[in-house]
C-alpha cells in the first residue's frame, strides 16, 4: 500500500532570474530577485512547482533559496506580517504558487550605478 500523502505545507521562496525574451522585466534590468509563496508537501517540490510556474511565465530562474514553512520561521524569529500571512494562506488555499514581491536588479553587482 502507498503511504499516505502528507498535508502541503507552504514554503519562502527567494527565486533569482535572469533575462529571457519577453520577461517583463524592465528595460536595463539584468535580472531579478522574487520572493514567492509556495505550496508542497516538502521544500523540494515546492521548489520543483515554482520553477515550472515561472519558466511558463517565460522567466529565467537561476537560483532558489528556500526560507522554510511558517513554523519554520517563526521559530527561527522571523516577524511575518499580516500581509505575508494572507499570501501563505492564498497559496496553501490554491495550492499555488504565490509572487509576492518582484525586485529588478540592475547591473552586474551589488552596487547602485551612478550618473
Amino acid at each position: 500500500m502507498a503511504k499516505p500523502a502528507s498535508a502541503p505545507k507552504v514554503y519562502t521562496l527567494l527565486v533569482e532570474v535572469g533575462r529571457a525574451a519577453d520577461d517583463g522585466l524592465p528595460e536595463g534590468a539584468t535580472g531579478a530577485g522574487l520572493l514567492c509563496y509556495a505550496s508542497g508537501r516538502d521544500e523540494e517540490e515546492a521548489v520543483r512547482e515554482t520553477v515550472q510556474v515561472l519558466r511558463q511565465a517565460g522567466l529565467a530562474p537561476l537560483d532558489v533559496t528556500g526560507y522554510g514553512t511558517l513554523a519554520e520561521r517563526l521559530a527561527e524569529g522571523h516577524e511575518i506580517a499580516p500581509e505575508e500571512k494572507g499570501l501563505m494562506d492564498r497559496a496553501a488555499q490554491e495550492n499555488a504558487v504565490v509572487v509576492a514581491q518582484v525586485t529588478p536588479v540592475f547591473g552586474d553587482d551589488d552596487t547602485a550605478a551612478s550618473d
